[in-house]
């Protein structure tokens, strides 16, 4: 009669820690997954910003070359701030201190 109580008690703690073990590792993983999630929302919410950051720039670009006036103002611009490009004999001062 005793070895059968001690063999229940014996099954009955080992499934019992079996649960255990299987409740924290459920969650541990739900924990691991939210993290997961609220990475992913921000990094969502970080492209879209830059989205609409180009959707402006875009639009920007797109008025400026469907105007009724010359691009040439637009042209200019562009080839002064992007290309370093100046006027035949115009002198060109470039800010060394950094700002």
């Amino acid at each position: 009669m005793r070895e059968i109580k001690k063999q229940k008690v014996k099954k009955s703690f080992l499934l019992r820690f079996a649960i255990f073990v299987f409740a924290v590792y459920m969650v541990w993983g739900l924990v691991n997954q939210q993290i997961k999630i609220n990475e992913k929302r921000r990094q969502l919410s970080e492209i879209k910003q830059q989205i609409q950051v180009q959707e402006i720039k875009n639009g920007e670009i797109k008025s400026a070359l469907t105007s009724d006036g010359d691009n040439s103002e637009y042209i200019e611009r562009k080839a002064r701030e992007d290309l370093g490009y100046a006027k035949p004999g115009e002198r060109v001062f470039i800010n060394i201190a950094g700002k």
